[in-house]
């Protein structure tokens, strides 16, 4: 199985990734626009955001990503003090890396941890409908309900396949943005 070392943008935090992506995806829903605009307020080495608006996520299973140095580095963001999906970044220099679903088993890994060359083809962009200017989302490659739906089944294979486990990530202290 192929592994994969990717990085803050100083360095200070380092994880792997085993194996290949469950999918990769580009993400229009509120949340994502909204979370980006926020965290976008912080010094961000680079935009969160897509120009048409969308967030570039590399999703993997939970037991397939783990980090090598920096875990006590590991910062919290969420919407809203009821928000059941977490956004984590690198507290050294605001780079964000994940985002996880209370419950889930998998980890929508940011896009901008890979270098350009060597990010993973965009298969799929979910929830375009909420996109700002749904016009200037390109076509490129599928969205809409059957794509999504797709996606879901991906999402179950990768979870059987981890035999219905939910892996924890432990992360102390939070980012207000």
């Amino acid at each position: 199985m192929n592994t994969t070392e990717l990085r803050c943008a100083c360095g200070a935090v380092r994880l792997q990734v085993r194996g290949t992506p469950i999918i990769n995806t580009e993400c229009h829903c509120t949340s994502c626009s909204e979370a980006g605009r926020r965290l976008g307020a912080l010094d961000l080495p680079q935009p969160i955001l897509s120009p048409h608006g969308g967030t570039r996520y590399v999703v993997y299973r939970k037991d397939r990503v783990s980090f090598s140095t920096g875990a006590e580095k590991l910062r919290e963001f969420r919407l809203g003090p009821g928000a059941t999906t977490r956004r984590v970044l690198a507290s050294c220099c605001n780079t964000p890396l994940f985002l996880e679903f209370k419950g889930g088993h998998w980890l929508s890994l940011y896009g901008n941890l890979w270098q350009p060359d060597e990010l993973p083809p965009l298969q799929l962009r979910t929830m375009t409908q909420d996109a700002p200017d749904r016009s200037a989302v390109p076509d490129d490659v599928p969205s809409g309900a059957l794509a999504t739906a797709g996606f879901y089944r991906k999402l179950l294979v990768a979870w059987i396949a981890m035999g219905f486990k939910v892996p924890q990530i432990a992360v102390k202290g939070t980012i207000d943005a």
